[in-house]
């Protein structure tokens, strides 16, 4: 186990992480139980959604939304007992009332992440549109826990990026856009997810989070009550006791950054 020292406030704690790698890299080697697959995915929707919050009265003073622009399971830290830390914030956007962002360039992230808008370049620079960038990412990101997760009836097969059979490892920003703009594909939904209740349900809430236009998308919030509600549906007692990492953000005009991941 490495030891990161991500400094983060949340509710008055200042700490360190000690983690064990990236969600993707845990998918990677380990399969999910359907309570290790609740707590991952709730603790990192409710790290989001205190991510995008503007929280004027919070005890530290006012506390801005704040876009990742860059969420993918690589950027997902998971600590020892799987509760999941949101890293990497060299992109990220603070919203303060009464400004601007400042420069920003659009077409920015990690391609097979990038929502439609951001592929196809046409994108509002307004807060909300940067937040459901975020949202869309997210969809992929539950896919990727649920293709390793053992709770439903059927085969489970080595961890795959998201749409890695349509493109492969390297895909270039003309086959992203072929796949998810034009010709509108998302991954599979398997049809074995659908017949367990949790995972339907969380079926459910990819395809919101990952839909086409950009206003229909779920919010971090309420991805996270899809979440509770699942895990009340199977029995699953969710953990109050969750706490998420956010590292220091600043709105700093980076160049386009892109990985073939």
């Amino acid at each position: 186990m490495t030891v990161c020292p991500l400094i983060g406030c949340v509710d008055d704690h200042v700490f360190c992480v000690s983690y064990q790698g990236s969600l993707c890299d845990y998918l990677k080697a380990n399969v999910l139980s359907w309570s290790e697959l609740g707590l991952i995915a709730q603790s990192m929707s409710r790290g989001l959604a205190y991510l995008h919050q503007d929280i004027p009265g919070h005890k530290d003073g006012h506390k801005p939304a704040i876009a990742h622009r860059d969420f993918k399971s690589k950027n997902v830290l998971l600590k020892s007992n799987l509760t999941a830390c949101i890293a990497d914030f060299g992109l990220a956007l603070r919203f303060e009332a009464g400004t601007s962002p400042g420069d920003t360039h659009g077409q920015v992230g990690t391609r097979r992440y990038m929502a439609p808008e951001v592929l196809e370049g046409a994108i509002s620079f307004q807060r909300d549109s940067f937040l459901r960038i975020d949202m869309y990412a997210v969809g992929l990101v539950l896919w990727e826990l649920a293709s390793r997760c053992k709770a439903a009836d059927g085969p489970l097969d080595e961890y795959m990026l998201p749409y890695e059979e349509e493109v492969g490892q390297h895909p270039s920003l003309e086959d992203m856009q072929e796949v998810v703009v034009h010709k509108k594909l998302r991954p599979t939904l398997r049809e074995c997810w659908q017949k367990h209740t949790g995972l339907s349900l969380l079926c459910e809430t990819m395809e919101e989070c990952w839909d086409g236009e950009a206003e229909a998308r779920l919010s971090a919030g309420c991805v996270e009550e899809r979440v509770v509600q699942m895990q009340r549906q199977t029995s699953v007692t969710a953990p109050e006791d969750i706490v998420t990492v956010v590292t220091m953000v600043t709105n700093v005009d980076y160049p386009p950054k892109e990985s073939s991941l």
